[in-house]
């Protein structure tokens, strides 16, 4: 029987978007209160009645999230030109040795956009 449990993170940073023209607002330095879903799967454990302890979760993404919370993202070694898109495979990437049944990762940079990694 397998479950999929989704943990939520929060961090605030800054960044610009190399990449764009210098008339579009991302071009500039700017902020987001980025909201960060982590989906995980697993078979439960009969014994304890739970997949994964949340609070496991939380630790094992700790230290990646304190390398880019209250950071300018384009100074973190990955993240030269941190779209959102990139943000999410960055923490896949990184978390997923920790975390092997992470399954998805999804940034909303603002309460209206999302996306997810991978598809």
């Amino acid at each position: 029987m397998k479950f999929e449990l989704k943990q939520h993170f929060q961090i605030e940073s800054a960044r610009f978007l190399p990449h764009l023209p210098s008339s579009h607002p991302c071009s500039r330095m700017h902020g987001h209160s980025f909201k960060i879903v982590l989906t995980l799967v697993g078979t439960l454990d009969p014994k304890i009645g739970w997949v994964i302890d949340y609070n496991d979760i939380q630790a094992k993404m700790k230290p990646l999230l304190e390398k880019i919370d209250h950071r300018v993202l384009n100074e973190v070694e990955g993240l030269e030109n941190p779209t959102s898109e990139l943000l999410a495979k960055w923490i896949y990437d990184r978390a997923l040795p920790a975390l092997p049944m992470l399954t998805k990762v999804t940034i909303a940079e603002t309460p209206l956009t999302e996306c997810t990694y991978p598809a």
